[in-house]
């Protein structure tokens, strides 16, 4: 129902083709696999349930027909054209709920009645099963079912629906309280796969012709028995449950990855991504399919459905490859988790837990992305219990970390609800004129001028949406206007800011903070000085600094997603975007990250065509003349009739020609949005940031102007510090200090180029630099480190004869050079066991030390710098055989008589 979402609250635009819908058949697909219709873990356990299907549906809206034109025609189709014995047919409907203080639907049941239904199979039954709701909040209703009894007759009925037709009634609101819709509505559902079923006489729908052919090559790639559709405890094994997962998770994968929908980390790419593990563990554990089995498959769902869904054949390969490169990585993590595994397990006693933690780093949650029912499975298989209450505390701590972490929630502004338009229009106020929004020109100097906009008070809001006939002094409000030449949020494109003034007293401002578009009404968020009314004249004036951002950002989106297009080719699809007067966002599918070079190259084509300040020209046209244009760009979405086009350097008409080929050399797009009117004003286009929201789609951020120039500037300073830092390290250096200096005189590069405002080719470029200069520093003070200790060691072994100890003070630079003394000192005495301390400033001292093999386990180095740490008030760390930490004292004599006096009594 989602696309028609619209319709049910009243917000469609009005110019859509959608706004003229009265009765509708279609059939889409559809996927349960998260959220309140969640079927995923039903697929395979039944006969009926799939995470994909496709749904049959009629509707009709604004009670255009309503129950008993739905229930009849429902009932004809059945019976009467698809030829469905009557009497396998049940019907059900909704029996009230006193406490929410709704009736029962006795009008739908006298309707069954009356079409000849017996009495004995019309069934009431409650909100649970008859009362239909997509989420929390939004349009619902009483709903009844049409279901088929499998039996036929024979036994106890087997009941399984059939459709479902659902009366739009009412809206749940935010606070869980129902309100009758202003018109009402008529939503059904009617599975395909379920209607295949009865039409071809199966009792399941996995035995009909849109799942046998998938069964069969599921048998012939695995050399598996053959599927014989057995349920629970009757599937020995579970090999026809395996058989019904893997058919339905392909044609899942298949359609979603077809949709541009991938396999990730977050949100429906991470419900995708379970999917496929569940496939691959099924097909693999169960029906011992050899690698790479799942990406065999995809050119059978395309045989299937290809004809009924041609992105399917286009993407074929697309999909095969995701699905093959995903179940690979599968199988590697899989076999990198048994042997981590295998390593925890030998760390373990016989009667310890595994660790909750090592789980949680094999989980889809942590590192290696593998179900924990799986993990549990594969312990379950060695004897080992899993520490679950640890379990389910790491997973609190996770869902707290991503309430955290996730991006605030704008806050929504005042908002014309359901009931607010249904009265709207109920009264026949018209849809507000915003045609005055595109009403600016370019001046010869360059600058923009923006006209002003007269117009007349026709609704007041309250904050909480209440219709009023006026607002009093410093009151947030809602206006209504009969027209407007503010920018309404919609198209990714931010609301206009501004103020306005009432005609005739121009000195008092009432500030506007945004507009908002609802159902083709336009509502004003201002907060007012002074009292407003209904029928007050008001002259509204844009923010023109605001603006001319915006449409500097807007055009700069439309040249970056021409440019991504010239540079990685046509299949490169806008996904989505947002841009404000600071920056944009564009969102666009690609096969795999973009290299620093197709950045780069992304930046230079759009920076040419803003040297050339090409014209942009904006034009309504009929939404039918765009219909057929090669490599004009749309989003998958309702578009108002006549549509606007925004052509950049080809006058429309000729953009709009088939025979032109325009829309392939330039940028054309149907946008709504306010642009430039040439393109030089941009100035300058930077890509600051870019990452993957998931496989196969890519988040850029671009700046524009004045900030991409300072970006520009920013980048070639932080080169120009990389390229000292290179030559610096190229001259070597022989002392350990100095090498340690430089190395963090990286490191804060490394830190500075990963945070700064830069062009993100040159970021990419500038950090692989720079972590190879991190680790040519490091090796170079590991040389230093080594060199120093080596030398120290001979003069403390000349300084002490051979014994069983050594203890004494030696200058160091860091505790990791007093290790490296200490091992080299063991490595040459190997009976001798070693502590040293090295005096720091600010009376700070590091102690390390080892103890020799003969001399344990009594005598262990972690107790012994423990004893010597203690005494200086600090801290030890370490193994019984080598150890470290630090203190602090002024008495270092003090410190090596404790740390002589300790070991000698251990020895």
């Amino acid at each position: 129902m989602n696309q028609f979402k619209p319709i049910f609250l009243g917000t469609v635009d009005p110019r859509s083709e959608m706004a003229g819908f009265r009765r509708v058949a279609n059939s889409q697909k559809c996927v349960r696999a998260g959220g309140r219709h969640n079927d995923l873990e039903d697929v395979g356990r039944d006969l009926s349930h799939h995470t994909f299907f496709e749904m049959l549906g009629n509707w009709a809206f604004g009670g255009e027909y309503f129950k008993e034109e739905a229930c009849s025609m429902a009932w004809e189709l059945l019976t009467q054209v698809y030829g469905i014995p009557v009497e396998r047919l049940w019907v059900s409907y909704f029996d009230g709920d006193p406490k929410a203080g709704l009736e029962p639907d006795l009008e739908t049941r006298d309707i069954w009645l009356s079409l000849g239904v017996p009495a004995t199979r019309v069934l009431s039954f409650g909100p649970q099963e008859n009362f239909w709701e997509m989420g929390d909040t939004g349009p619902c209703g009483p709903c009844t079912e049409i279901h088929y009894d499998l039996a036929g007759g024979v036994g106890a009925p087997q009941l399984v629906e059939l459709w479902n037709l659902v009366f739009m009634q009412h809206n749940r609101e935010a606070d869980g309280s129902l309100q009758p819709l202003p018109q009402w509505h008529v939503d059904t559902g009617m599975g395909l796969e379920r209607l295949v079923a009865v039409l071809q006489g199966k009792h399941s729908t996995y035995d009909t012709d849109l799942f046998s052919p998938l069964l069969h090559a599921i048998q012939q790639g695995c050399r598996a028995p053959p599927y014989l559709g057995r349920v629970g405890v009757a599937d020995e094994g579970r090999t026809d449950t395996a058989y019904r997962v893997v058919a339905d998770h392909i044609r899942t994968l298949s359609v979603c990855i077809s949709d541009g929908v991938f396999p990730g980390m977050s949100g429906p790419p991470l419900v995708l991504r379970r999917i496929l593990r569940r496939a691959v563990r099924f097909s693999m554990e169960i029906l011992k399919a050899p690698p790479g089995f799942l990406g065999s498959l995809v050119p059978v769902v395309v045989e299937i459905l290809g004809d009924a869904y041609p992105e399917l054949q286009r993407n074929s390969a697309q999909i095969a490859n995701l699905v093959l490169e995903d179940e690979a990585a599968f199988l590697a993590s899989l076999e990198r988790g048994r042997r981590i595994i295998d390593r925890t397990l030998r760390t373990l006693g016989p009667s310890d837990m595994f660790p909750a933690e090592v789980a949680w780093s094999l989980s889809l949650s942590g590192d290696l992305g593998l179900p924990l029912d799986m993990v549990e499975l594969m312990l379950e298989e060695k004897g080992v219990q899993l520490d679950s209450t640890g379990l389910e505390r790491l997973a609190q701590e996770e869902a707290q970390h991503q309430a955290r972490q996730a991006e605030p929630v704008q806050k929504q502004g005042l908002w014309l609800d359901v009931h607010a338009l249904g009265e709207l229009q109920r009264q026949g106020v018209p849809p507000t004129d915003n045609s005055p929004k595109y009403n600016y020109s370019l001046r010869p100097n360059g600058s923009y001028e923006f006209g002003t906009c007269e117009a007349q008070v026709l609704q007041l809001y309250t904050e909480d949406g209440t219709a009023v006939a006026s607002v009093g002094k410093g009151q947030r409000c809602g206006l209504l206007l009969d027209r407007t030449n503010f920018y309404a949020e919609q198209g990714g494109q931010a609301s206009d800011r501004g103020y306005l003034v009432r005609v005739g007293q121009e000195d008092v401002l009432f500030p506007v903070a945004r507009a908002q578009v609802c159902g083709g009404f336009i509502l004003h968020e201002a907060v007012a000085p002074e009292c407003l009314q209904i029928g007050d004249q008001v002259q509204l004036h844009v923010d023109k600094a605001w603006r001319l951002g915006c449409m500097a950002k807007h055009t700069a989106t439309h040249l970056l997603n021409w440019a991504l297009r010239q540079t990685l080719g046509p299949g490169t699809e806008q996904q989505g975007s947002h841009l404000n007067p600071e920056q944009l966002r564009l969102d666009v599918t690609t096969q795999t990250a973009l290299t620093p070079e197709q950045l780069r190259a992304v930046e230079n084509t759009v920076q040419e065509a803003v040297q050339q300040d090409k014209p942009v020209y904006m034009e309504e046209v009929p939404l039918a003349l765009t219909a057929h244009v090669p490599g004009l760009r749309s989003l998958d979405e309702i578009y108002p009739d006549p549509v606007r086009v925004v052509s950049v350097g080809v006058p429309v008409a000729h953009a709009l020609d088939p025979a032109s080929q325009a829309a392939l050399q330039t940028s054309v797009e149907l946008c709504c949005g306010t642009h430039l009117l040439r393109t030089g004003a941009v100035g300058d286009l930077v890509i600051i940031g870019d990452r993957q929201l998931s496989k196969g789609t890519t988040r850029l951020l671009a700046i524009t102007g004045e900030q991409a120039q300072q970006a520009r500037e920013l980048g070639q300073n932080l080169a120009q510090e990389v390229k000292a830092a290179t030559e610096q390290l190229s001259q070597g250096s022989q002392d350990v200090a100095e090498a340690l200096r430089l190395s963090k005189d990286i490191g804060r590069l490394i830190e500075a180029v990963d945070t700064s405002v830069m062009p993100q080719w040159q970021r990419r470029e500038l950090l692989a630099t720079l972590k190879m200069l991190q680790r040519r520093a490091n090796t170079a003070i590991r040389k230093l480190q080594m060199g120093q200790a080596a030398k120290k060691t001979q003069e403390l072994l000349e300084r002490h004869s051979k014994g069983p100890l050594i203890v004494d003070t030696v200058s160091a630079e860091s505790l990791s050079v007093l290790v490296k003394v200490v091992r080299q000192l063991c490595e040459q005495a190997p009976s001798t066991s070693v502590l040293l301390l090295s005096p720091q400033s600010m009376g700070k001292v590091l102690c390390a030390c080892q103890v020799a093999q003969g001399a344990m386990p009594t005598f262990t180095a972690e107790a012994w710098a423990l004893a010597v740490c203690s005494h200086m008030g600090g801290k030890a760390w370490g193994s019984r055989v080598v150890a470290q930490g630090t203190g602090s004292t002024t008495d270092l004599e003090a410190a090596l008589s404790t740390a002589r006096a300790y070991a000698l009594s251990q020895l």
